[in-house]
């Protein structure tokens, strides 16, 4: 169907941006002259900003659809990938700040649309997919991990490459967006704008609701946790140049994007309950393995076995939000608040721990992290009046 392959391409493109940036973390740091506890700070404007988005970006999508949504909050993805780029060379670390806090305020408000347009995706088909969606994601950082490597391989300007890259996502999401699903009436409606409000607040006090933003919020830091710091702790911690860094928070993506890939069948045989359990417990093993391992070969196998086990915990959880698809935008905004606060908390957190035993090992707060979330991953369970809904095998299963 031709919604599935625009949500694909909108998840596939927003990865593209992300890891865009985030392959140039090194390069940016560089060039600002950043200790890891400033640049810790530095990365607080983008995750700052995309926790402030979540608060109202439930609404935003119940209001103007899930299409539109992603469509407006795109464009400042654009306006602050690109911004990054022209304020780096200049050395000015406010225009850096507030390119990182537009980035990240368009990507957790584009977040929220695209997860329940791909929720809807899902309900329609009647079988899992919203994890291929985030490998699609995934596949899209791996893109964007590459090209960062090898323009920091071929000393292509930091400019020029957010500029260009900003433009191809833009442009990409217009198309994307145009094969979204219908929106329904209702979601236009300017009567429902109460109905909405309460639906959101109702949706913050329920026990099931919150349970699974907090695994959410554990398994967002385990992979935002890679995302920000895995190039930087091995140009630090294992003597690699920049662009090897940037190389190996491709492979980390590579891991996510076959997890998600295989995850799926994985889901529907055995059931969400197991599935997360296996692949939090690998997570944990991959990450302490990457930090401890002593030797630049082996840790990159830690990061594989990290990208794999980190790859089911956000789009499951996401899935789990929405397993009622009338109230799937004010769920879908909870859990996304809450994980995304991970985001928020992470970049200070490892920046200061980083001042003082190095960010390599400062990254052992992942595994110590993982193991209690094991308690939380029964809320992903179908609630029982969901099953007759979706005739998929996952709802049979824990």
């Amino acid at each position: 169907m031709a919604a599935r392959t625009g949500v694909a391409v909108v998840f596939a493109l927003n990865g593209l941006a992300v890891a865009t940036w985030f392959s140039r973390v090194p390069a940016v740091r560089d060039a600002l002259g950043l200790s890891a506890g400033r640049l810790g700070l530095l990365l607080l404007a983008m995750s700052g900003g995309a926790v402030l988005a979540l608060t109202t970006a439930g609404l935003v999508t119940q209001r103007l659809g899930p299409a539109r949504t992603v469509v407006a909050s795109t464009v400042l993805v654009a306006v602050g990938l690109a911004g990054v780029g022209v304020a780096t060379p200049l050395g000015s670390l406010p225009g850096v700040a507030v390119g990182l806090f537009a980035l990240g305020y368009g990507s957790g408000t584009c977040d929220v649309g695209m997860n329940v347009e791909g929720a809807a995706v899902e309900k329609r088909l009647g079988r899992t997919i919203l994890p291929r969606f985030h490998a699609a994601w995934s596949l899209g950082s791996v893109a964007g991990a590459g090209l960062g490597a090898g323009a920091a391989r071929l000393d292509v300007p930091i400019t020029v490459h957010l500029t260009v890259l900003a433009a191809v996502v833009l442009g990409g999401t217009l198309l994307g967006a145009r094969n979204f699903l219908p929106t329904p009436a209702a979601s236009t409606a300017d009567g429902a704008a109460s109905t909405r409000r309460g639906e959101l607040l109702a949706a913050w006090r329920e026990p099931r609701t919150l349970l699974i933003g907090a695994l959410v919020l554990v398994m967002a830091f385990t992979e935002g946790s890679a995302n920000d710091w895995l190039a930087v702790a091995f140009v630090d911690g294992y003597g690699v140049s920049e662009a090897a860094g940037a190389a190996v928070f491709g492979v980390f993506v590579a891991g996510m994007t076959i997890g998600r890939t295989v995850g799926t069948v994985a889901i529907d045989r055995w059931g969400r309950v197991p599935v997360l359990i296996g692949t939090i417990l690998l997570a944990a093993a991959g990450s302490l393995l990457a930090v401890l391992a002593g030797s630049g070969p082996l840790a990159v196998v830690g990061v594989v076995l990290w990208g794999l086990g980190a790859s089911l915990g956000f789009p499951v959880g996401m899935s789990a939000a929405a397993d009622d698809e009338e109230r799937a935008p004010a769920r879908v905004s909870v859990v996304a608040v809450l994980g995304y606060t991970s985001f928020l908390a992470s970049p200070p957190l490892l920046g200061l721990l980083g001042d003082h035993v190095g960010i390599l090992h400062a990254l052992l707060v992942v595994p110590v992290l993982l193991i209690p979330t094991l308690a939380l991953v029964p809320a992903t369970r179908p609630p029982a009046r969901t099953t007759p809904q979706t005739p998929a095998g996952p709802v049979q299963k824990n």
